[in-house]
């Protein structure tokens, strides 16, 4: 495990916190996409720019990047050896994300790009829940897909908070020198 994907069903499920983990059991750094995605004041980044920063990254030994952004996965899929999906319930998924914005309204999280303070937006919401269960339906596929595109690569699907937690403590037992 060198090159990691970490993707998730929807904004909420942990992603960057276990991208986080996980590179901290690996030694690995990891790259949060919304911070190469958002510019100040929440301002989107044009597209071949956006993969750019990706085909960067890419290129280099070791890497965990964390985020969705379904019309990027061409850059890295290919180049990844795991990839690693996150799905919770949509409850779950929605509960995160309003306490997330509730703990760092107006602050800036460093997962996401300067100048992009935390905010309150129905519209998130509002998307978590209309794409949750189509993405859920929908990964099962993909996955299979992302399996034959490029080198050989490990799947790995963790369904629950225990999965998350079981997977990151196999992680770093397996990296403790004996």
């Amino acid at each position: 495990m060198k090159k990691i994907m970490v993707v998730g069903v929807s904004p909420g499920v942990g992603k960057t916190t276990f991208a986080r983990r996980l590179g901290e059991a690996l030694n690995i750094p990891v790259y949060h996409l919304d911070k190469y995605y958002w510019k100040p004041g929440w301002v989107e980044s044009p597209l071949e720019e956006f993969r750019a920063a990706q085909l960067e990254i890419v290129k280099q030994e070791k890497w965990i990047i964390e985020g969705n952004y379904t019309n990027t996965y061409d850059v890295r899929v290919p180049h990844a050896d795991t990839i690693i999906y996150l799905e919770l319930s949509l409850i779950r998924c929605l509960f995160r994300v309003f306490k997330r914005t509730y703990s760092n309204l107006g602050k800036n999280r460093n997962d996401l790009g300067e100048g992009c303070p935390e905010r309150f937006k129905w519209e998130f919401f509002h998307y978590i829940l209309t794409t949750h269960r189509r993405r859920k339906k929908a990964m099962p596929e993909r996955l299979r897909e992302m399996q034959l595109t490029g080198t050989q690569k490990t799947i790995v699907v963790l369904k629950s908070k225990k999965d998350i937690e079981t997977y990151l403590k196999k992680i770093k037992e397996s990296r403790i020198p004996n």
